[in-house]
């Protein structure tokens, strides 16, 4: 765990927050664009931890900054929106998610960027790591809300645009638009702008954040154009705050059995016995084994692990690719296991 003090906390449209951070434990691992932060908070003996994308890019001399969404009934958001200042001292975690941007110096290629709202927080990161790093690539930032008013880093982008105009163009797309055919982010435009600014060499690569239907869009308008899925990457944000909707929740499983696991992290291995209402995280955290974990969700890469033997089904998964969990990857936020003897390593 890390240490972070609070040095600016500056307000943003649409209920959103940026703060930034001194690293007080003076070896803060590097973290790459795109990544997550997560904070750990201690209320009595219970932990909460919540994980936001930063908003900076470890290519600019810019304070760690996140940015988090005001969720109205979200017990973490409200404390950072409402009852932290400036000097606070918060514990975090290194650096973690899968969705990240590797800078290619001598790359000469094209970057889409697909943002809805708030989503546009790692995008940010990335756009400016790309822009910093590689000199010949040229960005595309297609970038929807609900009004110019309610944008998020609206003028911090108008000034990298003039900075770089080159090399980035941004596509606005406002829902309160009186062109309702650019309203909102539909097939027809989206091959539109693609096809357009797809270079001729095809060397692009896709990035797309915001809710899940946004992004599907995403995903199989540009399957459907031939793009290959590696080089389209999503973030999920997933507020943890939010109550669940009562229809949305799954229905009690059949299989109502408890089973025997062993549990290996850190050279240790745990016997454990998980009900089939607890997850192999919520098992391990009561035996107060210090396993890592962020979204509790499967929405994030924090708590990946390898079932070695035996087997697990999954409540969610927003991560791993259907031939790693075929190969035995499993997020212990979400597995329940599903035999007796089930092996896990946690990676």
């Amino acid at each position: 765990m890390y240490k972070f003090e609070i040095t600016n906390i500056i307000q943003q449209p649409n209920d959103n927050v940026t703060l930034t951070f001194k690293d007080l434990s003076g070896d803060y691992p590097a973290y790459k664009a795109g990544q997550f932060l997560t904070m750990s908070f201690t209320f009595g003996e219970r932990e909460v931890r919540r994980s936001y994308s930063f908003s900076s890019s470890p290519d600019v001399d810019e304070p760690l900054a996140v940015t988090v969404k005001r969720v109205d009934n979200g017990e973490i958001s409200r404390l950072l929106h409402h009852r932290t200042r400036v000097g606070d001292i918060i514990d975090v975690l290194a650096p973690q998610g899968l969705f990240s941007y590797e800078p290619e110096p001598e790359s000469s290629r094209t970057i889409f960027l697909f943002a809805a709202g708030v989503g546009v927080t790692p995008l940010y990161s990335i756009l400016k790591t790309a822009l910093t790093r590689e000199t010949n690539s040229k960005i595309v930032l297609i970038y929807s809300n609900g009004s110019p008013e309610r944008t998020v880093f609206k003028d911090e982008l108008e000034e990298w645009q003039k900075k770089f105009v080159d090399r980035l163009e941004i596509i606005w797309i406002y829902s309160n638009s009186k062109n309702l055919l650019n309203a909102h982010l539909n097939r027809e435009n989206l091959l539109r702008f693609v096809n357009e600014r797809m270079p001729e060499n095809k060397h692009a690569l896709f990035f797309t954040c915001g809710p899940v239907f946004y992004m599907d869009l995403v995903r199989f308008t540009l399957l459907g154009l031939g793009i290959p899925d590696a080089d389209i990457r999503k973030e999920t944000f997933h507020f943890p705050d939010e109550e669940d909707d009562e229809d949305e929740k799954d229905e009690i499983p059949v299989d109502t059995t408890s089973y025997d696991i062993i549990l290996r992290f850190q050279g240790k291995e745990y016997e454990l016995t998980v009900p089939y209402n607890k997850t192999v995280l919520d098992v391990g955290l009561e035996h107060k084994i210090k396993l890592p974990y962020s979204c509790k969700s499967g929405m994030c890469s924090t708590c990946i692990s390898q079932c070695t033997t035996g087997a697990v089904r999954m409540d969610y998964n927003e991560v791993l690719t259907d031939r790693e969990v075929e190969k035995g990857r499993c997020l212990i936020c979400t597995s329940h296991p599903i035999e007796d003897g089930t092996t896990i390593d946690v990676i």
